[in-house]
């Protein structure tokens, strides 16, 4: 499915957040706050994206993904960064290898979150952090209800009008309205094994910022 919006998926992602993505993923080079040669691993990584603003502070930043094609667009966009091709349920690393991972807007759609979960806390070493970005559910119930009514019409007339293949957006919007809340993640972050779980929410819950450390 991603390989066919990797052409135009930055496009898209812009059009369907009216631009506050780039807001969100300033947010994460914020919680990151990566230093000159620390080791990053940017997990779903797509065309790179936030991978090249963090790199842009002076890290080392290896951009991951599952999709083929928006590995092949990223390099194209990109052809500074390095791509690797991984599954973030068996990622292709040894353990401690980063002082940092994080994932934007993808772990929605790895099929066995906690699986990941446990995959990045193995590759981090100890007192690295991660730092997920991801949609979540707006804490205000009148701008929750017409933000769920956005996801289901709106939405999908946006990705139309721009991607051939609109059809993968039906998808993601439902993959959106059946994430955990912002609770029910942190919960599941500290039952595989990450430590010092906190969140905040941005753009009023529409999207949340969960960081986590690796323990000693």
């Amino acid at each position: 499915m991603f390989d066919s919006i990797a052409e135009r998926y930055d496009l898209t992602n812009d059009l369907m957040t009216f631009g506050w993505d780039r807001v969100w993923r300033r947010a994460v080079r914020q919680a990151v706050y990566p230093q000159s040669g620390d080791q990053i691993l940017d997990l779903a990584a797509g065309t790179g994206t936030s991978s090249k603003h963090l790199a842009a502070w002076g890290a080392d930043v290896t951009a991951c993904d599952f999709s083929e094609g928006m590995l092949a667009r990223g390099r194209e966009l990109h052809p500074d960064l390095n791509f690797v091709w991984g599954d973030a349920m068996d990622l292709p690393f040894e353990d401690n290898s980063f002082d940092a991972v994080t994932i934007s807007f993808g772990l929605r759609n790895v099929a066995d979150t906690k699986k990941a979960m446990s995959e990045m806390l193995r590759v981090v070493r100890p007192g690295g952090k991660l730092v997920i970005c991801e949609f979540s559910r707006p804490v205000f119930s009148p701008f929750r209800a017409a933000y769920d009514a956005y996801l289901k019409t709106m939405l999908q007339v946006i990705s139309r009008t721009v991607q051939e293949n609109g059809e993968a957006y039906s998808y993601l919007a439902d993959s959106i309205l059946q994430w955990p809340d912002q609770d029910g993640l942190a919960h599941m972050l500290m039952e595989t094994g990450w430590e010092d779980v906190e969140y905040r929410n941005l753009t009023g819950g529409i999207v949340a910022l969960h960081r986590a450390v690796k323990g000693a």
